[in-house]
């Protein structure tokens, strides 16, 4: 059961960490110049599944942590605090989608996040 409850957890992240990506280099290159809402609408949907796959990252690492006695470790405590910022940078975001430093911010963040999983990984 936990293989599968890891798998779930890295199909979030990658979706998460993946589709900021292909936001970034693909997406929003093609689309800069030309029709803005169009642009808006991408990154609306992924926006909405970017909050499922958070939710699913939530309650898989939660378990996770119980399961392995995480609890208390400090790359799990770093992480968790970087979740916290990048949360409230997409929060930020959403409200000044202007602001495309937030982008990179998160996405920065992101890695962070998957490099402390890597580190946290059993």
């Amino acid at each position: 059961m936990w293989e599968f409850v890891r798998w779930l957890h890295l199909i979030a992240m990658a979706y998460f960490v993946g589709g900021q990506l292909m936001l970034a280099a693909v997406v929003v290159p093609v689309l800069r110049g030309g029709d803005r809402e169009s642009l808006r609408a991408a990154a609306r949907r992924f926006g909405w599944g970017s909050l499922i796959a958070l939710g699913v990252l939530i309650a898989t690492g939660s378990a996770m942590a119980g399961h392995f006695h995480d609890w208390g470790r400090h790359e799990l405590d770093l992480k968790l605090g970087l979740v916290a910022a990048a949360i409230v940078l997409v929060l930020a975001h959403m409200r000044r989608p202007t602001w495309h430093a937030l982008e990179g911010l998160v996405f920065v963040l992101s890695l962070a996040i998957v490099w402390l999983g890597v580190d946290l990984a059993h």
